[in-house]
């Protein structure tokens, strides 16, 4: 392995709903209703709200990871993501929403850097992880929102 080792992993899946529905699950604070375990610490705007600018901390593990959102843009479907867990690894997030006939396609991408050399082994578990989500994303956003959508009726 030479350091840094940097990875890039794409995976899409279909969400069952309209993007102006799909895109709000996709801030720091509505990711709470749809992903077990997602417990941000919000340090910017210290009350949870989902916007651009907004820095939140996250446990990953042992460690605790800090987050920045470098995007909420709903008039493009964009939302970014980039944190750090210091001496080991950078992460960015980069998510895209396309309409899809009354759904929405959603394109995720991770990057990650590793800090150090002995980082590098980890970004690469990482990225064989990252490959994996599509399907689980998909499931736990649809469960959502299936859920949501029978309890409005």
């Amino acid at each position: 392995m030479s350091y840094p080792v940097h990875t890039s992993e794409q995976f899409t899946f279909l969400a069952n709903a309209p993007v102006a529905i799909v895109f709000p699950l996709f801030g720091a604070e509505k990711e709470r209703a749809w992903a077990p375990g997602w417990e941000p610490r919000f340090v910017w705007p210290p009350l949870a709200a989902d916007q651009k600018g907004m820095v939140f901390r996250v446990k990953h593990g042992e460690r605790v990871a800090t987050w920045v959102n470098t995007a909420f843009d709903p008039s493009k479907g964009r939302v970014q993501y980039v944190y750090v867990i210091p001496d080991v690894l950078v992460t960015m997030i980069t998510l895209q929403l396309h309409a899809q006939a009354g759904a929405t396609e959603v394109v995720v991408r991770y990057e990650r850097t590793s800090l150090s050399p002995e980082s590098d082994t980890l970004v690469k578990e990482m990225a064989e992880h990252d490959r994996g989500e599509g399907p689980v994303w998909a499931r736990q956003v649809n469960t959502y929102l299936a859920k949501t959508n029978s309890t409005s009726r």
